[in-house]
């Protein structure tokens, strides 16, 4: 890999560290970029998802440094996650990807309503003796979720905050530094999944992987302070600019 190249992942990643801490959809970023150098789609799915795994890995130390992070509840809804990831990460080499990034990219523009209707659910979420900490749908929904990260990456933070801010009643800061241990947790089983079919660049992948490092330490870092209202904002560029570049921009 040329210096110039190795730069661009180095830079790409940094973005995308900062932009899937705070929202999600960094790998609309990440996807075309390693593309670009010259990995195959698949290639570039699998690859992407290294610079994933050491991204959450800092993240989740620096939130639960922190003190945001409810470690209970992750490892609750981490499992049916793990489950869709895996079988997601399977499908994915079955599927028309375009057809799946339409409705990803409608459904985004969707989850705009409830964030702008109740902006009160997603700075302040509901208090902690009415976090909703178990249930089939909670189970159900982090299945589906877990099922599309696996599938693709991108976008999957966003799911993972409305279903923490809209179904089980935590406010932005404190859904970040879940939905940060969820990944984490769910991201080397389809990670292996796609070692297994031989559809990794470990290089390119670690290279990647320094950058979304650094972004996520200073992300997560700064998150808490920064607050719920600025991590609304980011969220809500994030969707517009995701659901567009999945829609118009394949």
């Amino acid at each position: 890999m040329s210096w110039e190249y190795i730069i661009l992942v180095l830079i790409t990643g940094v973005i995308c560290g900062v932009i899937n801490t705070l929202a999600g959809s960094g790998s609309l970023i990440s996807l075309p970029i390693l593309m670009f150098i010259g990995l195959p789609p698949h290639v570039a799915n699998g690859t992407n998802r290294i610079g994933i795994l050491f991204q959450n890995v800092v993240s989740t130390l620096t939130f639960k440094k922190q003190k945001v992070l409810d470690v209970k509840m992750g490892w609750k809804v981490a499992i049916p996650s793990i489950l869709g990831s895996v079988a997601g990460a399977f499908i994915v080499l079955e599927m028309n990807e375009r057809a799946v990034e339409i409705t990803i990219g409608i459904v985004l523009f969707i989850m705009l309503i409830p964030i702008f209707y109740k902006p009160r659910k997603w700075l302040h979420g509901s208090q902690p003796e009415e976090i909703t900490k178990n249930g089939l749908l909670q189970f159900v929904i982090f299945f589906l979720i877990g099922a599309y990260g696996g599938f693709i990456q991108a976008g999957v933070g966003i799911f993972l905050l409305a279903a923490l801010v809209l179904n089980s009643g935590y406010d932005l800061v404190r859904a970040n530094a879940l939905k940060v241990f969820i990944n984490l947790i769910f991201t080397p089983f389809a990670l292996a999944v796609f070692i297994y079919k031989g559809q990794v660049d470990v290089v390119a992948g670690l290279i990647l992987a320094v950058g979304n490092s650094v972004g996520a330490y200073f992300a997560s870092k700064y998150a808490v302070s920064w607050g719920t209202a600025f991590v609304r904002y980011v969220l809500i560029v994030v969707i517009v600019g995701a659901g567009t570049k999945l829609l118009l921009f394949p």
